[in-house]
């Protein structure tokens, strides 16, 4: 019997690396996921309708939606892009993989939704509407690819369009960070540094994909 035992592989745990991605990948969506949260709890409980909030408490359907879909998309994701953890639990990453990809595509829709038919908040204007409209398309389109991809078990291709994916979708976090100016210097507030604020924080993430990706490919190439 110990003989046997000693020869079942144990499974192997993540690297500190893995956790490092978890954890930045985690903390980067607290800020949105919070923001969200607070959102869901003012609908529930009937708050002041302001004009900030009205567009919300008329159709408030597809913010839920828009939310629940991607504090789990976010979340997911964390532990689906960490290499260690995903080669080591592949069975979990499958099933986790189709629950991310539905999360993303509800997220995706229900924001291009929203973009279009909710009335416009104060600061935002027709440049930052097509900003959202592109990169939900890309991101939209990214998801397609990702899972028609893995339908051919053409896994490689599958995985850079899944990290496109995730790096748009998760563009709330970083537009935390990139809105930084405009809370420290309200001088400069208005409809042009906004679009500039919201566009850097998405194509920040997505280059960050790219470069992901290219690593990815080198380490394909220098291994063939």
């Amino acid at each position: 019997m110990i003989a046997i035992e000693q020869t079942i592989p144990k499974p192997r745990q993540p690297r500190n690396s893995d956790w490092l991605i978890i954890g930045s990948l985690l903390l980067l969506s607290l800020v949105p996921a919070l923001a969200g949260t607070a959102r869901l709890v003012q609908l529930a409980g009937g708050a002041e309708v302001t004009a900030h909030n009205a567009r919300f408490f008329m159709q408030p359907l597809p913010v839920v939606v828009h939310i629940i879909s991607v504090s789990l998309y976010s979340m997911l994701g964390a532990f689906q892009f960490a290499p260690s953890f995903r080669r080591h639990r592949a069975a979990w990453h499958r099933k986790a993989g189709r629950v991310l990809w539905a999360c993303g595509m509800l997220a995706v829709l229900s924001g291009l939704w929203m973009t279009h038919y909710y009335p416009w908040p104060a600061m935002d204007g027709i440049l930052l509407y097509w900003q959202r409209i592109f990169f939900g398309g890309v991101m939209l389109v990214s998801l397609v690819l990702a899972i028609l991809s893995a339908r051919k078990r053409d896994f490689r291709t599958h995985g850079a369009w899944m990290i496109r994916a995730y790096a748009i979708g998760m563009g709330a976090g970083t537009q935390v960070l990139t809105h930084l100016p405009w809370v420290l210097f309200p001088e400069i507030q208005g409809e042009l540094s906004r679009a500039i604020m919201m566009g850097a924080g998405w194509m920040i993430n997505w280059l960050v994909a790219e470069v992901i990706i290219l690593r990815m490919e080198s380490k394909v190439v220098a291994h063939a």
